[in-house]
């Protein structure tokens, strides 16, 4: 079954352009042209992937990336922009997008990146055991992480997390007791491409904190290696 990718992009020639170099590698591409249309479609859960520029008439790219990290499905999306400065793709970042490209780019790198993202997707499914019946819980404390559901229950109550807070926390819980570099987490959970982006991690982590843990500064948790990273607390893991 190939691959659905919806491309959000206002300018017809580059979208028309990203939908014929991705259906020559066999996947099945959407094209929308404008904010409203490309939110109305992400939300039908019917895609794999997004390629989502950020300036669109009607509604920007941003609000769109936002709103589709507080649904319950997770989509990948691959944000475009002609901004080069840095804040832009910081800011795409914070609002869960998983990677970007710059315009202008090139066809090639276009492809490489929707690869990767597909295949750094299905390897973190693999990785945190979605298709694993026997492992779809793990309890820790009073926090209960649902890998299948993409939930987490702290103390009998729902913890609403984005998609990247849920995938980092998922990451390091299947690995109790592992210490991570802010670089190991942000290649695990982002894609290499992201390198240099470590305090997006750090930001991620602080958030997390502010949801699961009774003090953030005395985390029981998600805690802190002085020095080296980040790990997940061991303790009544099953």
């Amino acid at each position: 079954m190939h691959e659905k990718i919806l491309v959000v992009e206002d300018q017809q020639d580059i979208n028309e352009l990203i939908a014929l170099n991705l259906e020559s590698l066999d996947y099945q591409v959407t094209r929308c042209l404008t904010g409203n249309e490309g939110l109305d479609k992400a939300m039908s859960n019917e895609f794999d992937l997004m390629i989502l520029d950020i300036m669109l008439p009607e509604i920007d790219g941003l609000k769109i990336c936002q709103l589709v990290r507080g649904s319950h499905s997770y989509l990948p999306i691959l944000m475009l922009t002609a901004k080069k400065s840095e804040i832009d793709r910081v800011v795409g970042l914070e609002m869960g997008a998983d990677d970007y490209l710059t315009k202008p780019f090139s066809v090639r790198e276009l492809q490489a990146r929707v690869k990767a993202l597909l295949r750094r997707v299905a390897f973190l499914n693999a990785e945190t055991g979605l298709d694993t019946a026997k492992t779809d819980n793990i309890c820790v404390g009073d926090v209960v992480i649902n890998k299948g559901k993409r939930t987490v229950i702290l103390s009998g109550n729902d913890v609403k997390l984005t998609a990247k807070e849920f995938d980092l926390l998922l990451y390091m819980a299947n690995h109790p007791g592992q210490v991570f570099s802010r670089e190991q987490l942000l290649n695990a959970v982002w894609g290499y491409h992201h390198s240099g982006y470590e305090h997006t991690v750090n930001s991620h982590i602080n958030r997390l904190r502010a949801k699961l843990e009774a003090d953030s500064a005395n985390p029981e948790y998600v805690l802190t290696v002085w020095g080296v990273g980040y790990k997940f607390s061991e303790r009544a893991t099953h």
